[in-house]
């Protein structure tokens, strides 16, 4: 990880279980992360980062902080985007539309109704109790309320709804933002503060692409980069994902494949698959009927229809008399274009099961290596206290780290390979996989044995040589991969 400064503001210009131990764009090209530089950044470092961009900002157009902070969040915190809208266009628009009142002059501030009674109080136009003015609080637009109202209201912006950048003026119908220092200043809880500056940090993360929240459970850590790429960034919490789609480290997949096979995965489109491929429709009334029993007469139990009909070629059983078994010489249209459907959405769900269950297999594969870790470092352990030195002990961690790193793979090859479309090149990607395949079956195989002091020359040896083989397989395959983005090889299917 380097730190380093960036002169580029990362903010859109436009409108526009397992944790692994290791994702991109369409157009991205596979490269290794050696010179992609990023961040690891704490909250207190994204805070400062957002108070160095206001004070970038206000150097140039001498604004109070709070009204910057606005201005900023109005535009998703680019700064360029601000400074060119504000000299280029007009002012007073500019305000507007951000909801702000402007610096620059001088505004009609409303009144306050002062009660008749008491000379110097006010009436608060929320809950109607009458107060002294030094009870009493606003905004820039003029509008006055009682501090308790003010506390509840933003309270319930923050707590209830999750409001935090644009929460705006108590006053009905008024569109001016409550900015960060008089929100901070008006809530009393400090969990309540708390929150509502984590939604003020969220806003900053979310609107700015060089940044993103770290995806790991329970980290509060984000990730700043010099540049957007598919790339792998690795959190302080041990956290590795795609900086570009932040998923889990996906090569040799792009987010694009990895994005449609998990809502394919995820959503019910597998249901109506079996379905489709474990019933058929009536084809006179098309009610959804499923086979319980040996004989493929069909009686519909639509009572308004009662058509009967084979259930082999799905046309009228009239005709197949006493010998159901002839129906492939019915050759109906409409029974044939029933029966090519059928077949297709078999096809198709057999397809996808091949591809998901060596996905899910890999993925439950990659649970017990990571298991493998506990056991490798008991042995390590032990091994020490047998007086072996820490570095030759060493091959034991490198080796699961190839096998955890090698499952990760496979496990994409997979969905690369569902949407790949078959040529030369895809049956030369068929090989590799298959080669890393067995070899990594293999290494796991041989990790799994016992480890003696008797017999550790000869597996350390053949330790090495396996996870070597392992990893060259797997740089072969990514490889040859990578060449296929850069020279077009590769086709998809829909």
């Amino acid at each position: 990880m380097i730190s380093q400064e960036y002169e580029d503001s990362g903010n859109e210009t436009s409108g526009d279980d397992v944790d692994f131990a290791m994702e991109v764009e369409a157009g991205a090209a596979f490269t290794t992360n050696e010179d992609y530089q990023f961040e690891v950044l704490s909250t207190d470092d994204i805070v400062q980062y957002m108070t160095d961009t206001i004070k970038d900002v206000n150097t140039v157009v001498q604004m109070p902080a709070a009204t910057t902070r606005t201005l900023l969040n109005f535009f998703n915190w680019d700064k360029e985007k601000l400074l060119e809208r504000f000299y280029d266009g007009n002012q007073d628009e500019l305000f507007r539309e951000a909801h702000v009142v402007s610096p620059f002059k001088r505004v009609s501030v409303t009144k306050p109704k002062f009660s008749r009674k008491i000379l110097g109080t006010e009436e608060c136009e929320i809950c109607f109790m009458v107060l002294h003015q030094s009870q009493m609080t606003g905004l820039e637009c003029g509008h006055r309320f009682c501090y308790p109202c003010w506390n509840e209201y933003l309270t319930t912006k923050v707590m209830e709804e999750g409001v935090g950048k644009s929460i705006a003026c108590a006053a009905h119908n008024c569109p001016i933002l409550v900015d960060d220092q008089s929100a901070m200043r008006l809530l009393n809880d400090p969990q309540i503060r708390v929150k509502y500056q984590h939604l003020i940090t969220s806003s900053f993360v979310e609107c700015n692409r060089l940044l993103r929240w770290c995806p790991g459970p329970d980290c509060n850590y984000a990730i700043k980069v010099a540049y957007v790429d598919a790339l792998p960034v690795t959190c302080r919490c041990g956290h590795v994902f795609c900086f570009a789609c932040g998923e889990h480290w996906h090569e040799p997949v792009r987010c694009e494949l990895l994005r449609r096979w998990i809502k394919k995965c995820d959503e019910d489109s597998e249901t109506s698959n079996w379905i489709a491929a474990n019933t058929k429709e009536c084809p006179k009334c098309n009610a959804t009927i499923v086979k319980d029993g040996g004989c493929n007469h069909m009686v519909c139990k639509n009572q308004s229809c009662k058509a009967d009909f084979c259930w082999v070629c799905l046309g009228p059983w009239e005709p197949h008399g006493s010998s159901w078994y002839s129906c492939n010489r019915y050759d109906d249209h409409e029974a044939k274009a029933a029966r090519d459907a059928q077949d297709r959405s078999r096809a198709e769900l057999q397809r996808y099961l091949f591809y998901c269950n060596r996905y899910m297999n890999h993925m439950q594969s990659l649970r017990f290596e990571n298991k493998l870790y506990e056991e490798v470092q008991a042995k390590m352990d032990e091994m020490q206290d047998n007086n072996m030195g820490w570095i030759e002990v060493q091959f034991l961690k490198r080796a699961v780290d190839i096998l955890c790193k090698c499952r990760q793979t496979l496990m994409y090859t997979y969905v690369f390979a569902y949407y790949l479309r078959k040529n030369n090149q895809s049956v030369i990607f068929e090989d590799n996989q298959k080669d890393l395949e067995s070899s990594t079956e293999l290494l796991s195989e041989y990790l799994e044995r016992d480890i003696t002091q008797e017999n550790l020359p000869n597996i350390k040896q053949e330790a090495q040589d396996k996870y070597m083989y392992c990893n060259l397989r797997r740089i072969a395959l990514l490889g040859h991969v990578h060449e296929g983005y850069e020279k077009g090889w590769w086709e998809y299917t829909d």
